[in-house]
């Protein structure tokens, strides 16, 4: 399952991602907004509580520069949250980090790139090994 949210600045993006899942086919989940004023902060919460609560599950969040969903994000223990604007980083936030959400800045990113990105970190599988052993020392920080 994929669970989708973003702040009022990141609506538009989001928007055209769901028209993106709507075409291929994609389960997912809406999250909010719908257009007006939130706090990024609420909405970061309300997916990641979501893809924690499921496994397997992997979020999707948009704000205006990404960067403050990605770092509301990331306070949750279990969440690795991505920013994300090139092939290279979709794709090894996978495979090395096992990154559970993959975030977007709508003044950064086009909804074509956008959308390549997400079939990018959808289907790409974490290498485990080694890393998995780097994501064990990250959760311990939090401790």
């Amino acid at each position: 399952m994929i669970y989708i949210g973003s702040d009022h600045a990141g609506y538009p993006l989001k928007q055209k991602i769901i028209e993106y899942f709507n075409e291929k086919n994609i389960t997912f989940t809406d999250c909010g907004c719908d257009g007006e004023a939130v706090d990024y902060p609420d909405i970061a919460r309300e997916v990641c509580k979501k893809v924690l609560s499921f496994e397997g599950a992997k979020g999707v969040l948009i704000c205006g520069s990404g960067i403050g969903i990605s770092i509301a994000a990331n306070r949750l223990r279990g969440i690795r949250a991505a920013l994300c604007a090139d092939y290279y980083s979709a794709k090894f936030t996978r495979k090395h980090n096992d990154a559970n959400v993959i975030c977007f800045g709508y003044n950064i990113i086009g909804p074509g790139l956008a959308c390549e990105l997400l079939d990018v970190f959808l289907d790409t599988e974490f290498d485990g090994g080694r890393h998995a052993l780097r994501i064990e020392k990250i959760e311990d920080i939090n401790s």
